[in-house]
């Protein structure tokens, strides 16, 4: 098996993946998303494998076992996704709270609603149990950086929009720290009106567009 025939198969193997993926972003439609790691892992694997054949005579075999090494990895690191976010969906008790598994990062979604009152960045009694559950998660899989994003919508200026989005950003990752989450971990910043997810010509759009992200990015 050559060189070309095998990353032609690597490649096919990451567009099946793509064909299989979940539409929900949740991971509980399609493949799982320790199913999706090993097999990209297995494709990524397969390639690896063969570029590094000493020999140029056993580039199958070399390629099989890139496979195989790459698909378990894979597993490893989607399965150590699937159950973060299972767990952290679990802890929360507030369900407008959203765990979205992005297949390499969770992205935890906290409407501004749950979180502050209007122009504040004082977070409430309330959110703050769920937060002291976003932490005690981050503690139980410390092999992760946080960023913390704080989003507004587009009603004021740019500039008061981009400190409220930074103060409210910081309020949350401190909380984090103050439960014990190492502040190595930790980045705040905030991202005023710039990244909406819905229009913000209408109020329901604006709500949607008023949240902070918490975003885990395993490291390994």
């Amino acid at each position: 098996m050559n060189l070309r025939v095998i990353t032609l198969l690597a490649a096919s193997g990451l567009v099946a993946l793509g064909a299989c993926a979940p539409t929900d972003g949740t991971g509980t439609a399609g493949m799982s998303r320790t199913q999706q790691g090993a097999l990209a892992g297995a494709a990524v694997g397969a390639v690896l494998g063969a570029t590094r054949d000493s020999d140029s005579n056993n580039e199958g075999r070399d390629a099989a076992r890139g496979a195989i090494l790459g698909a378990a990895a894979g597993a490893v690191a989607g399965n150590v996704l699937d159950r973060q976010a299972q767990a952290l969906q679990q802890s929360l008790s507030n369900p407008n709270i959203q765990v979205i598994n992005r297949g390499s990062y969770l992205q935890v979604v906290m409407p501004e609603g749950i979180l502050f009152a209007t122009g504040s960045a004082a977070v409430s009694g309330a959110a703050q149990n769920d937060l002291y559950a976003v932490a005690q998660n981050l503690n139980q899989y410390p092999n992760s950086l946080v960023e913390v994003v704080g989003h507004t919508d587009n009603t004021g200026s740019a500039a008061l929009n981009a400190d409220l989005s930074q103060r409210r950003a910081q309020s949350v990752a401190g909380i984090l720290s103050a439960a014990g989450v190492s502040s190595s971990r930790l980045v705040a910043r905030g991202a005023g009106f710039s990244q909406p997810v819905a229009s913000n010509d209408t109020a329901a759009g604006r709500a949607q567009n008023r949240r902070v992200e918490i975003l885990i990015r395993p490291t390994n």
